[in-house]
């Protein structure tokens, strides 16, 4: 891989680390998302990015368990399927399209389907900080 395009995963993996600890304060941002792209950014571009961001507190509290057991708190769950409804219910209104609404709806049945019943959800995150 290219410096450059791992420069790229470097910038959009601090930009998505911002977002998602803005997403701590404010309500309409999904944190959770937002640092697992951080996560899946600094993993393509950098080993050293990578290994300080699994040893943040912010990666401890928020995605280790997600990513050794699949699972999350029912909040995470709802926060994510909520903000994504929002999102994605934005362009259903807007655009005249069958077809996009069409497609829409079925990434929203799937999110859903996936939330339920790929992902397990427990009680409150098992990592102790």
């Amino acid at each position: 891989m290219s410096k450059i395009v791992k420069l790229l995963y470097i910038i959009i993996g601090f930009i998505s680390l911002g977002l998602g600890v803005l997403g701590l304060i404010l309500p309409v941002l999904p944190t959770t998302p937002l640092l697992l792209l951080a996560s899946y950014c600094f993993v393509k571009g950098s080993e050293r990015f990578e290994i300080c961001f699994k040893g943040t507190t912010l990666y401890k509290r928020h995605l280790e368990t997600f990513v050794k057991e699949r699972s999350m708190t029912l909040k995470q769950k709802l926060t994510i399927l909520l903000f994504a409804d929002v999102m994605i219910a934005i362009p259903f209104f807007i655009l005249d399209s069958l077809m996009v609404r069409v497609m829409l709806a079925a990434v929203i049945l799937y999110k859903y389907y996936y939330f339920i019943y790929k992902i397990k959800t427990v009680r409150k995150a098992t990592t102790e900080i």
